[in-house]
Order: structure tokens, then C-alpha cells, then sequence
């Protein structure tokens, strides 16, 4: 698995999260970016990739307060993209759907 397993924009820097990890030989990516994408990789990938290099690493360009929000922030997003694709569902979809309800209960 990788970080933009449903990302498809082509000629975009964001066409590079692939599962080859494109990112990691590319110059579109700052050094904290691409560490970032590889904890992203991880976390929803496989969590044995985190190793003590990795955790050295990313301690160099996050703080703890910083790689706890930011892995927690992945889990969610991870989880909800998930979710939603159990569903069959699309982003907005849901909403919409409440929306709709909505209007016609108080019409």
C-alpha cells in the first residue's frame, strides 16, 4: 500500500506517491515532505517499515507533539478513506445524502 493509493493527477508532484515511492527520488519533495510520506507509508502500509532510522528521522524534522498530531491525522484520514469505500461511497456523497434527508424531513 502507499500513500495515494486513489490520487491519480497526472503531471502533478502529488503523481509521484506510487508504490514504487516515486516521491523518494524526486526533487518536487523536501526532505521533511518525503520523510512525512514515508511515516504516511508506514502507518497505513506496513508498520514494521518504521524502524529506528525511520524514528531517527523523523525526530530530526518533527517534533513529538508534531509526529504524534501528524500520525494521528493519518490514522483518521486512512481509516475514513476506508470506510467510505466499504460503502461504495465517494467524498461528498455522505453529506449530500444527509443533506437531502434532511430537507425532506422538515418539508
Amino acid at each position: 500500500m502507499n500513500t495515494a493509493q486513489f490520487v491519480r493527477i497526472p503531471g502533478h508532484r502529488m503523481s509521484l506517491l506510487d508504490g514504487e515511492q516515486s516521491y523518494l527520488k524526486s526533487d518536487e519533495f523536501t526532505a521533511r515532505e518525503k520523510i512525512a510520506l514515508r511515516y504516511c507509508d508506514a502507518i497505513i502500509g506496513n508498520p514494521l517499515d518504521a524502524d529506528a532510522a525511520m524514528w531517527e528521522e523523523l525526530h530530526r524534522h518533527f517534533t513529538e507533539p508534531e509526529l504524534v498530531e501528524l500520525g494521528h491525522f493519518i490514522g483518521f484520514m486512512s481509516g475514513g478513506q476506508r470506510w467510505l469505500l466499504t460503502l461504495h461511497v465517494q467524498h461528498g456523497d455522505l453529506a449530500r445524502s444527509y443533506e437531502e434527508r434532511s430537507t425532506t424531513e422538515t418539508t
